[in-house]
C-alpha cells in the first residue's frame, strides 16, 4: 500500500482545496444575503460554509497526528459530505431552472450563481476525497508504526509463551 509520507502531501493539498472552496462559498453566499432576499437555500449554505471553515481546521493537523485526530476528523468529513451534497442539490435546483437570472436569489448574474454552485460541488468532492485519504493515511501510519510488542506476545523470537525462559520452546 502507500506509505504515509506519500499520502500526507495529497491529504494536505486536498484539505487546502476543501477549506478554500468552503471559504469561497461563504463569501459568495454572504454577498447574496447582503444584496437581496434571504431564502432558505442561502441560509442553509451560509451556515454549512461557516461551520465548515471552523470544523475543517483540525483536519490540517490530522496527517501528523493520525492516532489522536483521525477518528474525529473522519466523523466530521462524513457528516459534512452529506451536508455539502445537500447544499449542492439545492443550488442545482435553484440555479438551473428555467431562467437563471430570475431564480433565487433573483436579479443576480448567472455567472456568480454558477460559480457558487461549482464551489459548493468542489467543497463536497474534496470533502469526499479527504475522507478516503484520511483512512488511507491512518492505515499507512498504523502499518508503519506497529508495535514490536505484538511479535513478543505472539510467540516472539524464541517461539514460547511470553513468560517462558528464552531457551525453551513449545514442542
Amino acid at each position: 500500500m502507500f506509505p504515509s509520507s506519500l499520502t500526507k502531501p495529497f491529504q494536505l493539498l486536498c484539505r487546502a482545496m476543501q477549506w478554500s472552496s468552503a471559504a469561497i462559498v461563504l463569501g459568495l453566499t454572504s454577498y447574496y444575503i447582503h444584496k437581496g432576499p434571504r431564502g432558505l437555500l442561502l441560509k442553509y449554505t451560509e451556515v454549512i460554509a461557516t461551520m465548515s471553515i471552523v470544523f475543517f481546521l483540525p483536519a490540517f493537523v490530522s496527517p501528523f497526528m493520525p492516532n489522536r485526530l483521525s477518528k474525529y476528523v473522519l466523523l466530521i468529513d462524513v457528516v459534512f459530505s452529506y451536508l455539502w451534497l445537500t447544499a449542492f442539490i439545492f443550488a442545482a435546483q435553484d440555479y438551473n431552472r428555467d431562467d437563471c437570472f430570475l431564480n433565487a436569489p433573483p436579479h443576480h448574474s448567472c455567472a456568480k450563481k454558477k460559480a457558487n454552485e461549482s464551489f459548493i460541488f468542489l467543497t463536497f468532492i474534496f470533502t469526499f476525497f479527504a475522507m478516503f485519504l484520511e483512512v488511507l493515511n491512518l492505515w499507512a501510519d498504523r502499518r508503519e508504526n506497529r508495535s514490536p510488542s505484538r511479535e513478543k506476545y505472539s510467540g516472539g523470537a524464541h517461539g514460547g509463551p511470553p513468560d517462558a525462559p528464552l531457551g525453551s520452546s513449545n514442542v
